[in-house]
């Protein structure tokens, strides 16, 4: 009778490599590895790039309402450009220092100035954004520039109450639950009032500016351009957070009541700027930083 021999240690791992084989063949030469894979980055669909402009200076000018006449207007804040007054021209613009970022952007914006209990408040968040929405997605991929030297005034500094004239919304950051209004909102302790207004994105195609500083540009109809504007340009919103809150009726404009609430504007972007912004962010629909880089 023969004796079993030891198996040495090569051989026994030759033979739990063998029976591993035949196990892998029984079942059909297929094994299971489940490997974890990296999340996929979901890709954001948002035409859009933006500057940030903090508060310059306040004047009781209009350079497009009231050019040359210094004190004419009602008290604005100003943001971008640092120079802006009455007298501003483009050609100053183009020359002037900027509180924007990105710094090549040195056009003006202002606002009628915000007062609490009489005091001069501003924004402690100033976003100026330049959006692809509100038109067909075929429009959007034809969104052209906005033409250097424009002028836009939007909103109604004359009304008398909210009304269909009021384009501007008032709401709580970080407090949705209270809703936006077309006039001043009570915002919990805690959080900042803030206003959102959006400019018109059709342009006539001929006129930087217009006698009333508005029949030039207009707002899409049922997702297109009217025929009397049809290019459309890029969105402007400009989007302001006061850091203040509680009861409205400590809260005015130098224009009046919120519903007043307007924005102008005066483009001196550079050209080329401008046109890359457009080109890689708005019309192929990315959202775009500061920089004009996917964000």
């Amino acid at each position: 009778m023969e004796r079993a021999v030891p198996l040495s240690a090569p051989r026994r791992r030759l033979r739990i490599v063998s029976l591993f084989v035949a196990l892998f063949a029984l079942l059909g030469g297929y094994a299971v590895v489940e490997r974890a894979e990296p999340a996929q980055a979901r890709v954001v669909r948002v035409a859009e790039f933006l500057a940030d402009c903090p508060y310059s200076h306040r004047l009781p000018d209009d350079p497009i309402i009231f050019p040359g006449l210094p004190g004419a207007s009602h008290m604005h804040s100003f943001f971008g450009a640092t120079t802006t007054n009455a007298y501003t021209n483009l050609a100053d613009l183009l020359n002037s220092n900027t509180t924007c970022n990105p710094r090549v952007d040195v056009s003006s914006y202002w606002v009628p100035t915000f007062y609490a209990d009489n005091v001069p408040v501003e924004p402690t968040i100033v976003t100026f954004y330049y959006l692809g929405e509100g038109v067909r997605s075929d429009i959007v991929a034809n969104t052209q520039p906005l033409p250097l030297g424009l002028r836009i005034v939007a909103g109604n500094a004359r009304a008398t109450g909210p009304d269909s004239t009021t384009i501007s919304r008032w709401s709580c950051l970080h407090a949705g639950h209270v809703g936006a209004s077309k006039d001043f909102v009570n915002c919990p302790a805690g959080t900042m009032i803030e206003s959102y207004l959006d400019f018109p994105q059709c342009w006539n195609g001929r006129d930087l500016d217009s006698p009333d500083h508005k029949s030039h540009m207009a707002y899409p109809v049922n997702q297109a351009c009217p025929p009397s504007h049809p290019v459309a340009v890029p969105k402007l919103r400009q989007v302001l957070r006061y850091p203040v809150n509680g009861d409205p009726a400590r809260f005015r404009l130098a224009s009046g009541g919120g519903f007043t609430m307007h924005g102008d504007f005066f483009n001196a972007w550079p050209e080329a700027e401008m046109l890359r912004r457009v080109r890689d962010c708005i019309r192929p629909v990315i959202k775009c930083g500061a920089d004009g880089r996917p964000s």
